[in-house]
């Protein structure tokens, strides 16, 4: 909330595709706990999972058929999903993904794009230089400058940047967002995706695309999946536990069985595959069909093209996908983090606490997305753009 100039809120209880806070504000949420909540909010068989997984123990510290269920079901969902190793959360699938790809390659540098976030773990927290690839520094205060060494930043669909970045023979992997949502909704160039497979396949590195919020989100099997582009791992989260803490790292049998105790790289976890957590990922899957899936872009459609509209003369582009959608106060929508860090983020803060101001609740910030959710309505969605015009019009006379 710093971002956009106020105080926190406070949460008392949600349902649905609303949310209220302790001073009793209800708000239509897009938020949606960042993602995971594609159903909404106390969705009730997703619910009554998590409460009869409850009675029966919260934890075990060993495997569970639901284990075995979720992995069946995501193999369904993802190509290439041979084997799944579960996690509590992505920053561990992530290590571990980059954990396996350097112990499979031999080789220890990685590729990765500037905005995107895989997590807290140190070589990952690194920022772009200048020029078209550089050497990372760290971005965090007590990351070490050797733990961010081998990691090389590129820009975001810069292809040339990215061929001059991956043209070495030590590189391990590339690892990205196929729909990249951490500097705001940036859409892959056309092109780019595949570009990222045969750079990867040219050197003998890995491809790793992290689906942690994309991962039946945009598609009921990734948007690696829908772009027809395969990775060679996946790092899934969020919609994968339900609102409940799950993460996990998929891949085919020959990768994924280096890992403890079939192989030799270590990866453990005490809560890792929580049955709370697997039983309301199963329940959320199970809501998941192609009818959910058109209803969802339908309403994310209504609800991105309502905000272009709302918005008259500001220099506003919206970008959105099924279920994912970005407002950037920039006339055209950014290509890259560059471009995204040039928008007008004063004018979307101010944007922000206006919505709030008449009950909508949207990303306190820029640069994350929107999650428009199964729970959110017609209703919901015009009582939103209501919201937006007026909210669109105050910045307007505020510039």
């Amino acid at each position: 909330m710093r971002a956009i100039g106020r105080d926190p809120l406070f949460i008392d209880h949600a349902a649905g595709a609303e949310i209220f806070d302790v001073d009793g504000n209800r708000y239509v949420d897009y938020v949606c706990s960042w993602g995971p909540l594609i159903a909404g909010h106390a969705e009730p068989s997703v619910v009554a999972a998590v409460v009869e997984a409850a009675a029966r123990g919260t934890s075990y510290g060993a495997p569970t058929e639901g284990e075995v269920l979720l992995a069946e079901e995501v193999a369904r969902r993802m190509p290439g999903a041979e084997l799944m190793r579960m996690t509590s959360s992505g920053t561990e699938a992530a290590m571990t993904a980059l954990r396996l790809a350097r112990a499979y390659t031999g080789r220890e540098v990685v590729i990765k794009f500037a905005g995107a976030y895989h997590g807290h773990s140190d070589g990952l927290l690194a920022q772009a230089g200048s020029g078209l690839a550089t050497q990372a520094i760290p971005a965090s205060p007590g990351v070490p400058a050797a733990a961010a060494a081998a990691t090389v930043v590129v820009p975001w669909n810069d292809r040339d940047a990215l061929i001059a970045a991956s043209g070495r023979d030590d590189l391990a992997a590339i690892i990205a967002e196929p729909c990249p949502a951490n500097m705001g909704l940036v859409s892959a160039a056309t092109g780019f995706l595949e570009l990222l497979r045969e750079r990867a396949d040219a050197v003998g590195a890995l491809l790793i695309f992290d689906e942690v919020i994309s991962g039946f989100r945009v598609d009921r099997g990734g948007a690696g999946t829908r772009a027809g582009v395969p990775a060679d791992l996946l790092v899934l989260g969020k919609i994968l536990g339900g609102g409940l803490p799950a993460a996990a790292l998929a891949g085919g049998r020959e990768l994924m069985e280096l890992l403890a105790p079939v192989g030799d790289v270590y990866q453990a976890g005490t809560l890792s595959g929580n049955p709370l957590a697997v039983a309301a990922g199963l329940a959320t899957l199970a809501l998941l069909d192609e009818g959910a899936y058109i209803r969802l872009a339908k309403t994310t459609d209504a609800l991105a093209q309502g905000l272009r509209a709302a918005a008259r003369d500001l220099p506003v582009s919206v970008v959105s996908t099924t279920g994912l959608l970005t407002v950037f106060f920039a006339a055209s929508a950014p290509r890259d983090l560059r471009e995204a860090q040039a928008c007008d983020i004063a004018a979307y803060g101010h944007f922000c606490r206006e919505l709030l101001a008449r009950g909508v609740y949207a990303p306190p910030s820029q640069f994350e997305a929107w999650f428009p959710s199964l729970a959110h309505s017609a209703e919901h969605v015009e009582q939103t753009l209501d919201a937006a015009r007026a909210a669109f019009a105050a910045v307007g006379e505020a510039s």
